[in-house]
């Protein structure tokens, strides 16, 4: 029988691992890692950019993206004298320092390395007479440093949250970064500590107590304060009313030692606040009880009246809890509907307009929940969230699982070491699409380390390799220009009028467990250096230690920007895992010198595409497949490998076909333009032919990197996008 072409494309389905591969539609996946379906096409990930402002030192970069702390000491900015000499203490002494933390001055960096007392000295990236750092004291001692300049210190704890505080000015809402002790935002072009004088700025929880905010209005209509819980009772309620902080505890009764303390979640709802799984003080000094089931209120309007959260005086305060030893998970507003998720349930708590009981309780769904609590994300007419069973949607009048196509992957979710309070997710609204963080299985983490991707236009799902602890959306003040930009044309490597780079644009925003912020960015397909290397041991294999790093054997890292040490910069291979804040990577060239400071690595995401196992004929009929045509938008540099596996069979026959010489290619996917064709250079589409040569009972490909493509930084920062495949097919007999 004659060869015939058959068409693949355009693609809407994503992956699919419901049903065997066989039984997938042909525009479905079984595997889709670091890749994603798009309007019809498949797109390497989105990527990641730091947090950055202004232009600058690109190599110091990761300096402006770190939240940090403005150091002062006596009132007073800690700034080097003229002959470069500063000392003080951090803030919390020696129970704020730890390896792995560092100072600037200027661009110069300093590594704490030593958890030993006494005065240790600090790796040093600018040759300094003095850079000594006491664990015992939290005491920093610097001389002969950059002069006249101010020293900041970096905490690298986790970040916890993110919160845009309502102000004046339209879609112009600053955005606040939380990590376990400090709030900071954006000053100049970096991060600093929000309200430094006063002592309300401080945090004691955990690094799975997440915040929950909300702005509100304050005492006056035009009074704009952001209220923030994170569910630890030391450190009660706090709010931001656009000059400082305050702590609250409210009275919940004129009797002494009735007081709210804090909350799972703070909601602004029909001109209240509402706390959601509380922890209150009962009848007693410090007798604290954790109220999960419930709803409290303050009165309508100012919320920090000495009477506003009473439940004792109509028309002020009150509480209701739901008919359920559930708890209150995760809550959203839906066209004015507050949709609350319990760990089993999903209920709205109603507003009635009644005064003396101006909320109550209503079931929607008594089976399906969240477990999630910042799982959460509101679309057009749904809430979304991760629960037990599945991810799930409430519409306000029903609630649903929307993950058919991956029923069995809520379940890889890591459940030690609170991995389902770590669970974090946000809408993209550039990109249309969702994304959840979330710890899995594999590796027994602390942090998370992948990311579901869904895109809610065409219901369709992958996954990325990242850790991410928390999202938020940030929208720049100003267009980018190339006065601002920090990057060179030759380095600028995305689209000049991309929404990502005008003012106004709401982008996705997220930080990690060192303190790193960066933007999500489609333009871009690689992520960001947002890991710090603490200390480097040579010679032989590289000893990298890179403080709760969340990598595994076999993963890729893009080491850059090493100082004092030569032939490291590049992408390596992780060969052994020593622990969680040390690994080893493989050498290509003899490293020499000594680390002093200064470097960071990303996370090198590797395409991992299976396809469906074709057969384009009835299930009585083998098939041969010898030529596949690709479809491909071109990139600057790329390539990777296309393996094919016959029948069921696990077995590459594109590799073994290569080993054994009787390949009649090599099986590879260019993705640029080729020298030998001149007008290739100016098409915005190429066309690829791999010669497969497979026959069995059906066919499937897969689409991935070796180990020398990921060890190329050219082809790791170049674009993919597949249009579509043809297959050229032949039936070859009776299975």
């Amino acid at each position: 029988m004659a060869q015939k072409a058959y068409f693949i494309g355009p693609y809407d389905s994503g992956l699919v691992n419901a049903v065997k591969p066989w039984l997938l539609t042909e525009d479905a996946f079984a595997l889709m890692n670091n890749a994603y379906v798009w309007r019809g096409n498949v797109k390497k990930r989105v990527g990641s950019k730091l947090f950055t402002l202004s232009g600058g030192d690109v190599a110091h970069e990761h300096l402006l993206s770190r939240v940090r702390i403005k150091l002062e000491s006596g009132g007073a900015p800690v700034v080097t004298d003229g002959t470069g000499a500063a000392a003080a203490a951090i803030p919390g002494g020696a129970a704020g320092g730890a390896v792995g933390q560092i100072f600037s001055i200027g661009t110069a960096i300093y590594t704490i390395v030593s958890a030993v007392a006494g005065a240790q000295p600090m790796l040093q990236t600018v040759a300094t007479a003095t850079a000594t750092f006491d664990s015992a004291t939290g005491n920093y001692v610097f001389a002969g440093a950059p002069i006249n300049t101010q020293v900041y210190w970096y905490p690298s704890l986790p970040i916890m949250g993110f919160a845009n505080y309502e102000d004046e000015n339209i879609n112009d809402e600053p955005v606040i970064a939380f990590d376990r002790r400090y709030a900071y935002h954006r000053s100049g072009s970096g991060w600093e500590q929000l309200d430094v004088a006063n002592v309300n700025t401080t945090w004691t929880g955990s690094d799975s107590q997440f915040f929950s905010t909300t702005n509100y209005r304050g005492t006056l209509n035009d009074n704009y304060w952001l209220f923030a819980v994170n569910n630890n009772q030391a450190d009660q309620i706090k709010y931001w009313n656009g000059t400082q902080w305050a702590t609250i505890a409210p009275a919940t009764q004129a009797a002494a030692n009735y007081t709210l303390q804090t909350a799972r979640l703070i909601v602004s709802f029909k001109d209240r606040l509402v706390a959601l799984n509380t922890i209150e003080e009962v009848g007693g000094a410090g007798v604290y009880h954790t109220f999960v089931n419930r709803a409290r209120w303050c009165q309508n309007g100012d919320p920090v009246a000495a009477n506003a959260w009473y439940d004792n005086v109509p028309g002020k305060g009150g509480w209701i809890d739901a008919p359920t030893r559930q708890a209150i998970i995760s809550a959203k507003i839906l066209k004015d509907r507050l949709i609350v998720y319990f760990e089993r349930s999903t209920w709205e708590l109603v507003y009635t307009g009644n005064q003396v009981l101006p909320f109550i309780w209503q079931n929607i769904d008594d089976e399906l929940g969240a477990e999630s609590t910042f799982s959460a994300v509101l679309l057009e007419n749904s809430v979304l969230g991760v629960g037990e069973t599945g991810v799930h949607e409430c519409d306000g009048l029903r609630v649903s699982r929307i993950d058919d196509k991956i029923p069995q992957e809520v379940f890889k979710v890591h459940n030690n070491n609170q991995g389902v309070d770590r669970v974090a997710g946000i809408r993209d609204y550039i990109n249309e699409l969702v994304y959840w963080s979330f710890p899995d299985l594999e590796t027994d983490p602390t942090f998370p380390t992948r990311m579901l991707v869904y895109n809610y236009k065409n219901k369709s799902w992958s996954f990325n390799d990242d850790s991410i602890t928390a999202f938020g959306y940030y929208q720049p003040a100003d267009d980018l220009t190339w006065g601002t930009c920090p990057y060179t044309w030759e380095e600028f490597d995305r689209l000049w009028r991309a929404g990502l780079n005008q003012s106004k644009t709401k982008n996705v925003i997220a930080g990690n467990q060192e303190g790193f912020t960066f933007i999500l960015d489609s333009t871009k397909n690689y992520n960001a250096a947002s890991l710090q290397i603490t200390n480097i041991t040579v010679p032989g294999d590289i000893s990298l230690q890179v403080i709760n790093h969340n990598l595994k054997i076999n993963d890729f890292v893009d080491i850059q920007f090493v100082e004092g040490i030569t032939n490291i910069d590049g992408i390596f291979k992780v060969k052994t895992i020593t622990d969680a804040d040390n690994i080893i990577v493989g050498v290509k060239d003899t490293p020499v010198g000594t680390y002093t400071g200064g470097g960071v690595i990303a996370r090198v995401s590797k395409i991992d595409i299976l396809t469906k196992q074709f057969n384009f004929y009835d299930n009585n009929r083998r098939v041969s497949i010898n030529e596949i045509g690709f479809d491909v938008d071109k990139s600057a540099a790329g390539v990777l490998n296309v393996g094919f596996y016959s029948s069921t069979s696990a077995t590459d026959i594109a590799e073994d076909a290569i080993a054994t010489g009787a390949a009649l290619g090599d099986y590879t996917l260019e993705t640029s333009a080729y020298t030998t064709r001149p007008l290739e250079a100016n098409q915005n589409r190429l066309l690829r032919h791999v010669y497969v040569q497979s026959e069995g009972d059906c066919v499937q490909l897969q689409l991935t990197f070796d180990d020398d493509q990921m060890s190329d930084r050219n082809n790791m920062k170049s674009t993919f996008q597949l249009n579509s495949m043809t297959f050229h097919a032949t039936p070859t007999g009776p299975r």
